[in-house]
């Protein structure tokens, strides 16, 4: 853009007839309004660059293995309908913890040919034919959650999550280090392989582990069946769970039983904050479950608007991260809004 360089009169000069002064106020006035257009540099302003790019907007849907009454699940869900409403884009959420139910809930997202999918696979090799059929139909394919190693294989862009095994190693090196060897790990979902590799991991770190498989959806049941393992087995001294729902039954059932084994979890909600900061739960795992909903949104819209493909084939780690009485009282303040 030319400069535009304003010459005062010389104070000596004859007043300017009346047009003329009025073409001179019309030009001072035109200055700001024309710079406003342009940066220093020339290029458009941020807001014309807004606005051309929150003009390409489309659906984005997410198809996960949750269950109904899982907390865990509600606070994806709320990071990614968070994220849509942040960049303007349309999400959709559906789950259902039966494979072959999640692969037609996936069929069906796929027929009404979205942006982009973000699917998690708790049963890889359930969903595996749903998902490499939205890879074939040029849909972007944004896994999160569980299936991390499968993901790259069934055509995904990227993986949001952590290492599940890894994360298991890290809850039992902790609870070695709180004097336990005889560990319960008590898995919520039944053929759920994250959940596995998360008991995995911890008995890479303890002298025994031993699994015990309950039901999300039961957790009065769950409670009961911890108890009775509790109290039919002295020796145990520790108790890892994998859910913040089934934590907080845990912990009723160590006090009905009278053990004082450590108790530890994975995943975080007020719940299990306020155990923690009471004593009554070591630590929590955190994978950060919003960041999980909120992140794939992020990056199938930065495809979509600026062709990014974010990852470069390699996961995305959400976690893990350890919530302890040291800095659970700031994580709490979070969790009571929902997003932890």
């Amino acid at each position: 853009m030319r400069n535009l360089t304003v010459r005062r009169p010389h104070a000596s000069a004859p007043e300017m007839p009346g047009r003329r002064r009025t073409a001179w106020l019309a030009l001072l006035l035109a200055v700001p309004l024309v710079l406003t257009g342009c940066s220093g540099t020339g290029q458009a302003s941020p807001t014309a660059t807004k606005a051309s790019t929150d003009a390409v907007t489309g659906t984005i849907a997410v198809v996960t293995h949750s269950t109904p009454g899982d907390n865990f699940w509600d606070v994806v869900k709320s990071g990614a309908e968070q994220a849509g409403a942040d960049l303007g884009m349309n999400v959709t959420y559906q789950g259902d913890g039966d494979p072959v139910k999640q692969s037609q809930l996936i069929d069906a997202a796929i027929a009404s040919k979205p942006a982009g999918l973000v699917i998690s696979m708790a049963n890889p090799d359930g969903v595996r034919s749903a998902v490499e059929k939205a890879v074939a139909a040029g849909i972007p394919v944004i896994t999160i959650n569980a299936g991390l190693e499968q993901s790259a294989e069934f055509g995904a862009e990227t993986h949001v999550g952590q290492s599940e095994y890894i994360a298991g190693q890290g809850a039992g090196g902790e609870l070695a280090k709180a004097g336990a060897k005889n560990v319960i790990c008590v898995i919520h979902e039944a053929g759920n392989v994250s959940l596995e590799e998360r008991c995995a991991g911890a008995a890479d770190k303890l002298d025994k582990v031993t699994n015990l498989q309950v039901d999300i959806a039961n957790i009065a049941d769950a409670k009961n069946t911890i108890s009775s393992m509790l109290l039919s087995d002295p020796t145990i001294d520790g108790v890892l769970t994998l859910n913040p729902g089934i934590a907080v039954a845990a912990a009723q059932a160590k006090a009905e039983a009278g053990s004082g084994a450590p108790l530890a979890t994975f995943d975080v909600s007020a719940d299990v904050t306020s155990l923690i900061l009471d004593g009554s739960i070591l630590f929590a795992v955190d994978q950060q479950p919003y960041s999980q909903g909120y992140l794939p949104v992020v990056f199938l819209t930065l495809q979509l608007r600026n062709g990014d493909v974010v990852g470069g084939g390699q996961p995305v780690y959400s976690g893990p991260g350890f919530v302890t009485k040291e800095n659970a009282a700031k994580v709490a303040e979070f969790a009571a809004k929902g997003t932890r």
